[in-house]
Order: C-alpha cells, then sequence, then structure tokens
C-alpha cells in the first residue's frame, strides 16, 4: 500500500522517495487498512500542504497488534543472537544505502534541513550497527555460594512484548534507538510513531522486512489519538515493557498505566537543559557549541539549550557574538540547498514560541536578534536571542522548543549551578570551562543524567542516553541500552 503524491511544489526526487513508502496499518508481516478505514494527513511544514495520508488506527487495531507480538514471542526469543545480529546489520547497510531517499521523506515530513536529516539516517542506522553487535554478547554468570553448597548459574532473557513510542523530532531514530535493542535482545514490539512525522518510521518497517526479519516481531500501528492505541496495549496483560519519549505529562500517565500489570518502563521526558559558559572559556568555541546544543532541529530537542548562563564579564560579548552566529544562519524549506534552519513542526508549536518570547520582552527581557516570524508560508521562526531574561520568564521553566536562546548572567559558580539545578528536569547539561577542577566539579555538582564539557552534542549510539528527576527512568543506547529489555534468571544447582 503506497501514497498518492500530488504536490507540485515539492521536488521530483522527494515525490518519488514518500510514494515509495508504505502507510497502513503493519501486522503480522502484512500491511492493511485501519479497522475504521480512516486516514490522516501529513503536512510539510515548510510549504503547509498535505504531502501523504496515513491510516489512522483505533482500538480494534491496537488489540490484533499486540495479540500478534503476544503469539510470536516464544518463537523470536528462541532464535540465536547471530540470527538477530544479521538481521540488524543487514537493516544498517539498507538504511544506510537509502540515505539520501531517507533524508528527503524525513525533511518533507518534519522540516529540518536536508544535511540534518542525513545525518539522522546515519545516526540512526548506528543504533542498529551496535545493537547487531550487542545481541551475542548477551551474558550470564555461573559463581558458588559462599557455603560452597550450590552453583549460582545467572542467565538473562527477553523481557517480552514491548510497546514503543516515539516522537515526531527525530523520527528515524527514536524508532531504531528503541527498537535495535528489543530486537536484539530478543523481544517483539508494537510500535506507534508520531503522527506528525510518521513516513519516515513506516519506510523502516519495510527496511526491517527487507532485511529478513521474521512476521509479528515488529507491528506498527500509527493513530491521531494515542490513548486509543496506546491504552489498550497498556491494559492488554500481553506487553510486558514500555519505552517511551514525549513530554513528561504523559510520561507520568504512562507510568500509572504501566503499574496495573507491574510493566518494565522506559521513559525518556523533557528536558530543560542549562548551558553554562564561564568567564575562563573558550568563546569562539563556547558560540559554536550554544549553537550546536540549541539550534540542531531547530531547537526542537529535549536536550536543547533551554537556559544560558553566561558568567557576567563576559556575558554582554558571549550575547553578541551568539547573535551574530545565529543572525547569519539561513532559514528555509529544508529540501532548498543552503538550508540551515528549517520550519517549526506545526502551527501549534509556532504559536507557544512566539508567546514566550512575547512574555519575556514583557518582563524585562531585550531582543538581540530574531524575535519574529519570517513573511512566508510555512511554521518559520527567525533564531533568537534574548539578553537580560528575567527568572519570573515563563521560557525559564517551560521546554522552547524552537530557536530561542535566552542568554542570563551569573557571577559566581554557586549562582550558576544554583539555577543550572532549579528545575524539575534533568537531562542533559553543558558546560563551558578551561580549568580542569571545575569542569569536574560544576558536572559532578549537575543534576542531569548527561554533561556536555566544552561540546554542544552529547548524543551517541555508544554512550547512555537519559536523565534523572522529571526527566525519566533507564538508559537508551551505550552498553548499558539492552539491559532494559532483558529480565536476569538465576538457578540453584546443588553441587553433587
Amino acid at each position: 500500500m503506497t501514497t498518492n503524491v500530488s504536490d507540485l511544489r515539492l521536488s521530483q526526487r522527494a515525490r518519488e522517495a514518500i510514494a515509495t513508502v508504505s502507510t497502513g496499518i503493519f501486522i503480522d508481516g502484512q500491511w492493511s487498512e485501519a479497522a475504521s478505514g480512516a486516514r490522516f494527513n501529513v503536512v510539510n511544514p515548510a510549504t503547509e500542504e498535505v504531502i501523504a495520508t496515513v491510516a489512522d488506527g483505533g482500538p480494534e487495531d491496537a488489540l490484533r497488534a499486540i495479540e500478534t507480538a503476544g503469539r510470536v514471542q516464544k518463537d523470536w526469543a528462541r532464535t540465536t543472537p547471530r540470527d538477530r545480529s544479521e538481521i540488524l546489520r543487514r537493516a544498517y547497510d539498507l538504511l544506510m544505502a537509502r540515505q539520501d531517499e531517507l533524508a528527503l521523506i524525513m525533511t518533507s515530513e518534519m522540516g529540518k534541513p536536508l544535511t540534518e536529516a542525513k545525518g539522522e539516517v546515519a545516526y540512526a542506522a548506528e543504533f542498529f550497527r551496535w545493537f547487531s553487535e550487542e545481541a551475542v554478547r548477551i551474558g550470564g554468570d555461573v559463581t558458588t555460594t559462599g557455603d560452597g553448597k550450590n552453583r549460582i548459574i545467572v542467565s538473562r532473557e527477553p523481557v517480552g512484548p514491548c510497546v514503543l513510542v516515539t516522537p515526531w523530532n527525530f523520527p528515524l531514530a527514536m524508532g531504531t534507538r528503541k527498537i535495535g535493542p528489543a530486537i536484539a535482545a530478543g523481544c517483539t514490539v508494537v510500535f506507534k510513531p508520531a503522527n506528525l512525522a510518521p513516513l519516515a518510521s513506516l519506510a523502516l518497517v519495510d527496511i526491517l522486512a527487507e532485511a529478513g526479519l521474521p512476521k509479528g516481531v515488529v507491528n506498527v500501528v500509527c493513530t491521531t489519538k494515542a490513548s486509543s492505541v496506546v491504552s489498550p496495549w497498556m491494559a492488554s496483560g500481553i506487553a510486558r515493557k514500555i519505552s517511551f519519549t514525549g513530554s513528561t505529562e504523559v510520561g507520568v500517565r504512562l507510568l500509572e498505566q504501566a503499574s496495573q500489570h507491574v510493566m518494565r518502563s522506559s521513559m525518556e521526558l523533557g528536558g530543560n537543559a542549562p548551558l553554562i559558559v564561564f568567564d575562563d572559556a573558550d568563546l569562539d568555541r563556547a558560540v559554536e557549541g550554544a549553537v550546536a546544543a540549541k539550534m540542531r532541529n531547530m531547537g526542537e530537542a529535549c536536550t536543547a539549550a533551554n537556559r544560558i548562563f553566561v558568567q557576567r564579564p563576559v556575558a554582554e560579548e558571549f550575547a553578541r557574538r551568539l547573535a551574530a552566529r545565529l543572525g547569519s544562519l539561513s532559514v528555509g524549506d529544508g529540501s532548498e540547498p543552503g538550508t540551515e534552519v528549517g520550519p517549526l513542526v506545526e502551527e501549534k508549536a509556532l504559536r507557544k514560541v512566539q508567546e514566550l518570547v512575547d512574555d519575556a520582552v514583557h518582563k524585562g527581557a531585550n531582543v538581540v536578534c530574531g524575535g519574529n516570524r519570517p513573511d512566508r508560508p510555512g511554521y518559520f521562526y527567525s533564531p533568537t536571542v534574548l539578553s537580560d531574561v528575567s527568572a519570573e520568564a515563563n521560557l525559564m521553566t517551560e521546554e522552547i522548543f524552537g530557536p530561542v536562546a535566552p542568554v542570563v548572567p551569573f557571577d559566581t559558580e554557586e549562582e550558576a549551578v544554583r539555577m543550572a539545578n532549579d528545575t524539575p528536569w534533568g537531562l542533559a547539561a553543558y558546560l563551558f570551562t578551561q580549568d580542569v577542577d571545575r569542569s569536574f566539579r560544576v558536572g559532578d555538582a549537575l543534576e542531569v543524567g548527561m554533561v556536555g564539557l566544552n561540546t554542544g552534542i552529547v548524543s551517541n549510539p555508544a554512550a547512555p542516553f537519559g536523565g534523572v528527576k522529571a526527566s525519566g527512568l533507564g538508559r537508551e543506547g551505550g552498553r548499558v541500552g539492552i539491559d532494559e529489555f532483558l529480565e536476569y534468571k538465576y538457578m540453584a544447582v546443588p553441587r553433587v
């Protein structure tokens, strides 16, 4: 099942790439329409035009998907680690071979510049390569009890059918970051991509099938009403794990549902990342790090620098340099050559960003650059730097999820740490200093799961991604990423 694309404003290559995407419900290896027959539109945020329609799943589709995952689980768990590894490695190769087409799809559905989209495809593929290698390293242990009477044999087994729910901002990478370890561990999956940007995720499904993944291991239901699909999965008693990336508010509701069947839970939730620049920092490096931490994906990332704290002697100069850098970025359709900043994902996101900027200005902030919506179609917002931002401004306590950088001066190290930690979230933080002792002292004091030292990028498949406090539970990626999908079993064997 494929979509019909008639949008003449899309490039021919983009139209051809989107036309290859299956847009139905995928259950037990087969594409079909939703039980209701309903479909929803996917809109290009740069042009506000419909580029595809996708089957809009509901409770009946959800139950069929989770029942399939439950039925297939035992057989899939019995496959060899090497077989699972090779499927993931083939999927990695296919993703990289189709990097250009997948990037065009992603840019068309959620707006990020094509260069960033290509980078995300490579990043997404790396999760499959990483977990293909981890699949054959699932270990156990044999020891002896202290009294010498028993052998302790510890093995690791797949947790069982998993519910995976991903966001729209990194539509391909968030899928592979969850699906990769689930497959490597021997778990079956029911998967709900975000309805704002489902096409890259749906393309991934066909790639997995082509790589040799057996029918029923991965089942996918897209929907415009998440609760109509996810709630039946959670209530089924079949699912044994939930892995969710999204808002803290939704994560809390899912944890409440998970408690009814004592499901394993991984939650990658909201963020309010501080970026701290001390007066001894290399300012050029700090500005480039701030651009990376703030502007990746137009600022629509839970790891984005939300609050930029700069020591007072260099605060004015830093704001000036950052404004010059952000003001020089090219804003436009992500598919156009040279574009560095694409649109936000939807009108609602655009309105929120403008409201946060207006509130900050009303409370005393100065607009150093940007602060407005360009006069053009699409959900664009100009890269913005605000100085002298009040602690009372809403954007100091809410995720901005847009290209707005509030700069706040501070005087002492203790003040910077206090302001950085003054938030219920604790996902990522960024720290710029050339003082080695301060690096470790402040890094240790920050209440977050990840710290970027003199860098604005912390995400990497080889590293454990996740946060503390209201930013979630568990870790994705790294050597521990597969642990979330495995249980320990201990067998006591008398020594005779």
